[in-house]
């Protein structure tokens, strides 16, 4: 199971007004796994960065003079996430644009990202998850207890990061919990030996010494006592 962590900063908050993608970070998980590989893109969006949004990323116009645009990277991207499964918190915003991007393309052959991907929305879980309550990207991190502490602008690849391990604490931590000795089968490979298997006790006799000082010490411990009973 293929599953890619993805978040985007824009110039704006609507590609319906002409805002663009500035930046992609997405993570890889197999299996519910971190593997460690990443996609990571600056792009030049042919357009400036508004003020409110470079508040939030703090992602300068003069940045991005010489990143490229999205129609040079548009191909590694959509390679990246083929086929996979894209986690995103507040999905329609990403997808939106993504699919915004795409459609300024000329010879668009891609269509749309969900041609390619299947989409979940963490915040939708989260809504469903935690009703009436806070349910943004900081919110899940102290309830869940991961680690933001880095997070002092919003950055694409950081909050990838950070949505992964939200992520796999809301959908139940890590895949399995089974001990080293469990099998595939949930059974335990550990053998407990029958009586007959750990075979007779060895009795050790006291010697003669130990003997007599265990008798003193019960003599001196029931001391006085009229009939005293040694154990």
């Amino acid at each position: 199971m293929r599953q890619i962590i993805l978040d985007t900063e824009t110039t704006g908050i609507d590609p319906k007004q002409g805002h663009r993608i500035i930046e992609i970070g997405c993570v890889e998980l197999i299996d519910r796994k971190l593997t460690h590989q990443h996609y990571h893109q600056y792009i030049q969006p042919e357009r400036e960065v508004e003020a409110e949004a470079m508040e939030v990323h703090g992602i300068t116009n003069e940045f991005l003079i010489d990143k490229p645009k999205f129609a040079e990277i548009v191909e590694a991207f959509m390679q990246f996430v083929q086929g996979a499964e894209l986690i995103i918190h507040n999905a329609p915003f990403d997808v939106g644009f993504i699919n915004h991007e795409l459609s300024l393309l000329k010879n668009n052959v891609w269509g749309r990202i969900e041609d390619h991907c299947k989409i979940t929305d963490t915040l939708k879980m989260a809504r469903a998850t935690y009703p009436g309550q806070r349910n943004s990207l900081d919110a899940l991190c102290k309830r869940l207890g991961v680690d933001n502490s880095g997070r002092t602008l919003h950055g694409a690849l950081l909050d990838s990061e950070i949505l992964a391990d939200v992520y796999l604490m809301m959908t139940g931590g890590q895949v399995s919990l089974k001990l080293a000795h469990e099998n595939a089968n949930g059974g335990s490979s550990l053998k407990r030996k029958t009586r007959d298997q750990r075979g007779a006790l060895k009795v050790i006799e006291p010697t003669a010494e130990e003997l007599s000082a265990h008798q003193a010490y019960l003599e001196n411990l029931f001391k006085g006592q009229e009939n005293p009973t040694y154990w």
